[in-house]
């Protein structure tokens, strides 16, 4: 079992910048893929970016390449998520999640209903 902890949100400017953690406990970290998704009212819950057990391989979703940057640190169990330039649009919570029972060091997944354990979320807002 692994439990997650996100933390980081708040409301920031458009054209700002945040960085949220996800804090992992009761397993090693490296051991699983991660990944960042959001969810806004009144929409479903959306992948934004996941990151392979190593960190060697990240995906983003178009909407944010350039702009949000997802890593890790396994020694500390955690991952991170930096995110610059800022837009309204990327106004949601933001949810950290990991996939158990994965042997290869490369694999990133992009679905919801692929992965195992969710954080609380954190809400950020971006304001105009």
């Amino acid at each position: 079992q692994v439990q997650l902890v996100e933390s980081g949100g708040g409301l920031v400017q458009a054209g700002g910048s945040r960085r949220l953690s996800c804090a992992a406990s009761g397993r090693t970290l490296g051991n699983y893929p991660m990944g960042w998704f959001r969810q806004a009212p009144g929409k479903e819950r959306e992948f934004v970016a996941g990151i392979s057990r190593t960190g060697g391989r990240t995906v983003y979703t178009d909407s944010v390449k350039g702009r949000f940057t997802i890593s890790r640190d396994n020694a500390k169990n955690t991952v991170y998520l930096q995110m610059n330039s800022l837009k309204p649009d990327d106004t949601a919570t933001y949810y950290c999640t990991a996939k158990g029972d994965v042997y290869s060091f490369v694999s990133v997944y992009t679905g919801v209903s692929e992965y195992d354990y969710w954080g609380q979320g954190t809400q950020v807002t971006v304001s105009t």
